[in-house]
């Protein structure tokens, strides 16, 4: 079974990684990483560097797909080449997946239409906009649309392996589980924006101000 997991400039890293951390480790799975060419791509603040293996012409119908978010999913959008493909691989995939603003790029391909679906805290405007009806959940999972959409950054670990037990059976999730070791044990309470302080909230405003 083959898995797609695009790749793009200004993505998210973990949007990617951490899926690919999950279903990497089951061996009927081959994992590629598919962008607009081949070569390396640049993540967010430019600080990390990923490996696009094959364009998006070269797989054109994965099994799997998994789109990561990230600022530069708002130039994604507007490309009929990634939203063609995502069209086309749809149409054929067992499961289309996003990981946090992935979600915009699936909508913008018309694949949320009137569907529950989830991303960042942050972006819930932009997904409504392309014609989803956000949700805050941490996955959402629509089965009989063979659409799966995780919500910001790490929650694409939990989507990873909640996709894992629906391609095997819950043992071959768990022992995903149990092989990245995913046992979160946060030091501070503050994951969900329902739980963080208006200081906090403020704090991560200003980073994501001077680095973007």
């Amino acid at each position: 079974m083959q898995i797609a997991i695009a790749l793009f400039p200004r993505m998210t890293a973990l949007d990617a990684i951490g899926p690919y951390e999950v279903l990497q480790r089951l061996p009927q799975f081959e994992v590629v990483f598919v962008g607009h060419q081949r070569g390396e791509i640049r993540t967010e603040n430019g600080f990390l560097g990923l490996t696009v293996d094959a364009t998006f012409a070269e797989v054109p119908h994965p099994e799997v797909v998994v789109m990561p978010g990230g600022v530069g999913t708002r130039a994604l959008m507007n490309d009929k080449i990634v939203c063609d493909w995502l069209v086309q691989s749809y149409a054929t995939s067992v499961f289309t997946t996003s990981v946090c603003t992935g979600s915009l790029v699936l909508g913008a391909a018309g694949l949320l239409n009137g569907l529950a679906a989830t991303t960042h805290w942050a972006a819930m405007d932009e997904l409504g906009a392309t014609g989803a009806i956000p949700t805050d959940a941490r996955v959402v999972e629509h089965l009989d649309q063979r659409i799966i959409t995780a919500a910001g950054v790490s929650s694409g670990i939990d989507m990873a392996l909640r996709l894992a037990e629906l391609l095997v059976d819950d043992t071959a999730a768990k022992a995903m589980q149990l092989g990245i070791e995913y046992d979160p044990q946060p030091p501070f309470d503050c994951g969900h924006l329902s739980r963080a302080s208006e200081a906090v909230v403020t704090r991560l405003i200003e980073y994501a101000s001077i680095r973007d």
